[in-house]
Order: C-alpha cells, then structure tokens, then sequence
C-alpha cells in the first residue's frame, strides 16, 4: 500500500500512543496500571492534538509544525495533570507525566521534520493549468525544497510540452479524470485561466477520491504564508467579507494589545530614563521623534519614537531609511539593532492608533508611489498599523519598491488570517529576530 500523507495524523496519533506506554512503563509497575495511565494519558494528548490541529490548520504556515507539536504537548499535559488532580486515585506521577511529555515532544517533532524531508511523507500536487503563474510556482517551490509538497505532474488544457520547470505534463484536462485516479493525489491545484467549468465538471466526477481542491492564491497562503500580490484580483477581497470567515473581534484584539502594551512598559520603564540620557547626550535635538503615518483607514496619525537619527536627517524632504544609513546616530544604531527606538510605540498602542501585531505604518510621503508601483498597496489600510507583524518576521527590512511587494504579500496574508493564536505566535517569532538584529 503506498503511503498517503493525508493519514499524517493517524500515524503521528501511533507514535504518540507508543510514546506514553513506554513511559508509563518506565514509571509504573504491573500491567493494570500501565494500561490505566497509557489510556489517560493517550486520551489526552489524542485529543489535545485534535484540538491544536484544527485551531491551527489554515494559519500553519504562521504557527508552524514545530509549534503544533509544543502546543499540543503542553496541552496535553495539561489536560493529563487536570485529570490526576480531578481524580487522585488515578493520578499520574510527575515524574511520570514529564517522561511522557518529553516523549511526546520527541516523536511530534521528529516526524514533523520527516514531513519536510522525506519525499515519501510530502502532500502530492497534481497541477491543472500550464500557465505563468503555475510556472511562477514551480520555480518557488525549487527555492524551498524544505517544504511539504510534491509536484507529481501538471495537467494542461493542450498538451504542446512535456515537461514544465522539469516537472512532467500528465495529459489534458480531457483526461482529467483517468489522470487522478491513477496520480492518486492530495491536492488539486487550479492553475487554469480559463475553462474552470469543465475542470470542475471532471473533479467531481472523481470526488470520492479524497484529494482536496486549492486554488493558486489560496495554496500560496498555505504553503509560503504569503499572497502572490500579481495573480490576486478585487474577488480575492471579497473571501474577507464571506459569512464563512473566521472573525477577529475587536474586543479581543484590543484586550490583547493593552496586555501586551502594558506589560512592555512596565518592564521596560527603567531603560526610558537611560534611553533618552544617551540621546541627548551624544546628538543634539530632542529624545522624542514624532513622524507622520498612515494608519486603518487611511488616517494619519503621528507614530512616536526614540530619536535614532541626526535632528536634519531629512532637512524637508521624506528619504527611505537604508540598511547601514549614514544619518543613523551611533547611540541610534544600537537602538535601532536592539528595537528599544519602538519602545515609545506602546504609547500609540494605548491610543488605539496602533495595534501590538499588523502591517508597519508607512509615510503619506510615499503612498502616490507605492500606489504606482504595487498593485493593492491601500488594502492593507484595512488593517490597524503594528509594532510588529507577519511581514516583519518573515520578509525583514524593506527599502525599495520590490521589498515593499514583498511584504504588501504577508501583510495580506495577515489580512485574511488574523487572530488571537496568530498574534501570539507572531510575538514569539519577533522574539529570536530581536536578538538576531533584523526585521525592522
């Protein structure tokens, strides 16, 4: 029988059955209890996964397989230590539940890792449509071999090559049907341009099969976390505004931001003193830097910072920062390195100007030309500005029109992804780019 990935979870749910019987044998004595402690523990953490892996499955590129297996561990631990206090009699030692856990963790890590490894565990792609935007895919998909697919074939609407990107042309979509019965895939991607009726047509003839139908924009939100910013129309938009999306209340997001906020500051008042103290001292001008951005909707609000720049920096002329720019003060590099210049952003966060997590606020001085040159740059206007954001941990420090396409391509992504698990693990992701200078 070859090896489908779409029974990811059934064996992932063995290792993790295998996992807590060793420990429980390690820990436990006589097999009546073995078996007691491998069925709770096993309950829990199957049912932990389940949980984690449904919360998660459309935001995984954000939350990752290495995150889901720490998430459903520590959930499943929880949930283990939750019955052994509920019901001492069938409690389960510490040590017990620590050996377990770390088992666990092993074998979800391991095999999470296998995934993007071992071409036999890879999701298999059938591609319908031999277009730019499919050859577009395929060369990104060479750019990152550690990735969960595999291309197994593309099928074109007129066979006139046999081969795309070094991947085979299957047949046509006259064959359409004969083609995934053989192929045997887990994904369909739609590639066509044109013609999309009769490709259905042929799917849902085949339907009981298993596989899943994505489209092109869709399937690079679930691969690579981002939007291809050229190949997405206005009916893309319209996916935020369907009755089946997932919303984001804004209560929850605004109680997450002055959490977040608040703590910050909090831990960080000590450094403000010291903070302004180097400015001052080593550049004239004031501590504060006060800049005009643009915010949700469009408006403009006046976004505060530590000052990292000479006071004439710009001398009334709006100038992109650059990676190593020459106006950046020494006392502000370091500040810039550290991110302890955004510290004052808190304050803009408190206002409700700013949110803790989304797209980073761009000048008014720049719009005409970002306009011009990325297609739905004002979109991400439907977004509150952030300290932080998916674009920021994933496409890093932007100077440049083609820089700013790339990040426009997260920003969207985030756009339609939004949610409290997603902003959490973004600030965990700011985290290791904190200390490893980069991002801004």
């Amino acid at each position: 029988m070859t090896f489908r990935p779409s029974h990811e979870a059934w064996v992932r749910t063995t290792g993790i059955g295998l996992a807590v019987i060793v420990a429980a044998a390690v820990m436990t004595s006589g097999v009546t209890r073995i078996a007691l402690e491998s069925a709770l523990m096993f309950g829990a953490w199957a049912l932990a996964f389940a949980m984690v892996e449904s919360a998660t499955y459309s935001v995984r590129a954000a939350v990752g397989p290495s995150s889901v297996a720490l998430l459903g561990t520590l959930a499943g631990a929880a949930a283990t230590a939750t019955i052994a206090f509920v019901a001492p009699s069938l409690a389960i030692s510490r040590a017990g539940l620590a050996i377990a856990a770390g088992a666990v963790l092993a074998v979800t890590l391991a095999w999470a890792a296998a995934t993007r490894r071992l071409t036999m565990l890879k999701r298999r792609v059938l591609i319908v449509g031999v277009t730019a935007s499919s050859r577009e895919l395929l060369e990104t998909l060479a750019q990152e071999p550690r990735q969960e697919f595999e291309i197994i074939g593309i099928v074109g609407q007129e066979t006139t090559v046999d081969a795309v990107a070094g991947v085979p042309v299957v047949g046509e979509v006259g064959n359409l049907e004969s083609i995934v019965r053989l192929a045997k895939p887990d994904l369909v991607l739609l590639g066509v341009e044109r013609g999309r009726p009769d490709v259905f047509a042929h799917l849902a003839a085949v339907a009981g099969l298993g596989f899943q139908v994505v489209g092109l924009p869709e399937f690079h939100e679930h691969a690579f976390g981002r939007l291809p910013v050229r190949h997405i129309t206005d009916a893309w938009f319209m996916s935020i505004l369907h009755v089946y999306q997932r919303p984001y209340r804004a209560s929850v997001k605004r109680t997450f931001d002055l959490v977040v906020s608040l703590a910050a500051l909090l831990l960080t008042a000590p450094l403000f003193p010291l903070i302004a103290l180097l400015v001052k001292a080593t550049s004239p001008g004031p501590v504060l830097y006060r800049q005009q951005r643009l915010g949700e909707g469009g408006k403009v609000f006046n976004i505060v910072k530590f000052r990292t720049m000479r006071a004439d920096a710009e001398r009334g002329e709006a100038v992109w920062a650059e990676v190593a720019d020459p106006r950046v003060t020494t006392v502000g590099r370091v500040l810039r390195d550290s991110r302890l210049d955004e510290l004052p952003q808190m304050w803009n966060v408190l206002r409700g100007e700013m949110s803790i997590v989304g797209p980073r606020p761009e000048r008014p001085d720049f719009l005409n030309a970002l306009e011009a040159a990325v297609p739905f740059w004002s979109r991400r206007h439907l977004l509150k500005p952030g300290v932080t954001g998916w674009a920021q941990v994933r496409a890093g420090y932007a100077s440049d029109h083609d820089a700013m396409e790339t990040k426009l391509a997260h920003d969207l992504w985030y756009l339609r992804h939004q949610r409290l698990i997603v902003d959490f693990m973004i600030c965990m992701r700011t985290l290791p780019r904190l200390l490893a200078k980069s991002g801004r």
